[in-house]
């Protein structure tokens, strides 16, 4: 993924609730949401090059509360990028495979993953949700339970004051006060206007790059947005699982 909202804790009866774009090559074959075969218990769409996901769910059957939620995005770092690093797809549905909490899982990771490309990734369940992350160590919530609230992660820190970022956390907030429908959701995630050449960040791309990179929903010849996701996590419902494809 790319771009995550979601607000935790906020919610009767949801405990969560996510909205999320993944930005990714268009050639890089992907299949979508659905139970895995090898592994029934995991709903999630799955990169068909390195077998992981970008983020998923665990349930116990389809009619059952979900147990699980796992989403990654990369953070953006094209000096430190490693070609040989394992795919950090493998983080999220190692997680949904086993049944460790968050907190074992992340106390598990520490010291383990100095190489992978730089990550966020988002582990949780209804009572506890982290964000843990393998660059932003020196923020103090990362890899501990987040608090109730709204966030947004992107290709940098939780929060991170991006352009797409805060407004996008902005409309959430707002449909979230609404009791929007699903659609009005969608229509948040396929906002394809850049932000204002005065706000975008210095992350080591090019200047028309940055740009392209800007907008909530990428849209470029050979790489963008392809697909766009809803989950709600409901605490004694089976969670709702939404997913549309771009490309």
């Amino acid at each position: 993924m790319c771009l995550i909202v979601f607000a935790w804790k906020l919610l009767p009866a949801t405990p969560l609730l996510v909205a999320a774009n993944r930005d990714e090559y268009y050639d890089r074959p992907a299949a979508p949401a659905g139970w895995w075969q090898d592994h029934p218990q995991i709903y999630a769409g799955r990169d068909l090059q390195s077998g992981g996901t970008w983020l998923g769910i665990q349930s116990p059957q389809a009619d059952a509360p979900a147990r699980k939620f796992a989403a990654i995005t990369n953070v953006r770092a094209p000096s430190e990028k490693r070609d040989d690093a394992p795919s950090r797809g493998g983080l999220v549905s190692d997680y949904l495979q086993n049944d460790m909490s968050a907190q074992d899982y992340v106390a598990q990771l520490r010291g383990k993953v100095d190489h992978y490309n730089g990550f966020n990734l988002l582990v949780g369940d209804t009572q506890d949700l982290i964000w843990f992350s393998n660059r932003h160590t020196d923020d103090p919530r990362n890899g501990l339970p987040l608090a109730p609230g709204i966030y947004g992660i992107s290709n940098a820190a939780l929060d991170t004051c991006w352009h797409k970022v805060i407004k996008t956390k902005a409309e959430f907030c707002s449909l979230l006060c609404q009791l929007a429908p699903e659609d009005a959701f969608f229509e948040m995630l396929a906002n394809t206007n850049p932000a204002p050449d005065c706000r975008l960040p210095d992350t080591g791309v090019s200047f028309e790059m940055e740009r392209l990179l800007s907008a909530p929903c990428i849209v470029s010849p050979n790489y963008g947005t392809r697909v766009s996701t809803l989950v709600k996590m409901h605490q004694d419902y089976p969670a709702e699982f939404h997913e549309k494809i771009l490309r």
